[in-house]
């Protein structure tokens, strides 16, 4: 029944439907019988839906802005919920006390390690101090994606090809050719979703598929299973920012790779710390010669 009443909250974002009076009320009065007699905590619902019903949760991370579902079609909303998910999935990361394994370190205050956990396999955590403020990289990693080619060079594009109000987006991006890279050139179709709790900001991605959007030449379509972004104000200093970054990805088997056209494990779990490293330094980088 719930799944039927979600249908019928989605199909009130069309035209024809927003002017059928009192559609949108008995959807919300629905949802919420439904989920009344739901024997699962709050954490299991999506934020979305419990922003609809004004019954949200502490738990829930606050959307950067308000969303109003009658502005948005049902394809629309399930790219929101796809982001509701994936903020869900790694806040439930994060609040876990999980025993992770150091991986790599930059430096004293940049770290990689990494955990196996259900569902996603092995994900890995990379943690920095970053000397400066929250809004600055939320504008460089949400804002201004499409210009983190110009500064991160093992990426050669990243386009936004739809967004969904404010705080939800939909985006191709193609890594750059590299000699030498065991794993070879892969681009990737995300949801990107943006969320608030208290004084952080998450940024989180996983995959989607969208139609039509052919396969690139030469490259492997990945998947990026879980990735989430954490920028959190230091409380001594709020002009400098704890960056925590989760990532979990599925980089799929290649015909021209290794041992048979797999990638070995041992591989990937080289590479994904490594790119997580080389992005901090290269995001460290950008910070700097844009302050000077």
């Amino acid at each position: 029944m719930l799944q039927a009443t979600i249908k019928l909250c989605c199909g009130i974002a069309h035209d024809h439907h927003r002017r059928l009076p009192g559609l949108k009320i008995t959807a919300v009065a629905a949802i919420q019988k439904d989920v009344r007699g739901l024997r699962c905590l709050p954490s299991k619902i999506p934020c979305y839906f419990q922003r609809l019903m004004g019954k949200e949760t502490a738990a829930c991370a606050e959307p950067i802005r308000d969303v109003s579902p009658s502005r948005f079609s049902s394809v629309d909303l399930s790219y929101i919920n796809q982001g509701e998910t994936a903020l869900q999935r790694a806040l439930s990361i994060l609040q876990q006390h999980t025993s992770w394994q150091a991986e790599t370190m930059l430096d004293a205050e940049a770290t990689v390690s990494s955990a196996a956990l259900p569902g996603l396999g092995k994900v890995f955590r990379a943690e920095v101090v970053l000397a400066v403020p929250v809004a600055r990289l939320h504008r460089e990693l949400f804002e201004r994606i499409e210009q983190m080619p110009q500064w991160n060079p093992t990426l050669s594009r990243v386009k936004v090809l739809q967004r969904i109000g404010t705080d939800t987006l939909v985006t191709h991006e193609v890594t750059a050719p590299s000699p030498g890279n065991l794993v070879g050139q892969r681009d990737f179709v995300s949801v990107r979703h943006r969320g608030r709790r208290e004084t952080a900001i998450y940024l989180v991605g996983t995959t989607t598929h969208i139609e039509p959007l052919p396969l690139q030449e030469g490259c492997i379509r990945a998947e990026s299973r879980l990735s989430c972004i954490v920028l959190q104000p230091l409380a001594e200093d709020p002009g400098r920012t704890h960056f925590t970054w989760l990532l979990s990805m599925d980089l799929k088997a290649s015909a021209t790779v290794l041992l048979g056209g797999w990638i070995p494990a041992s591989v990937v779990n080289h590479v994904l710390p490594q790119s997580q490293a080389d992005f901090i330094k290269h995001l460290r980088r950008h910070l700097s010669a844009a302050v000077c």
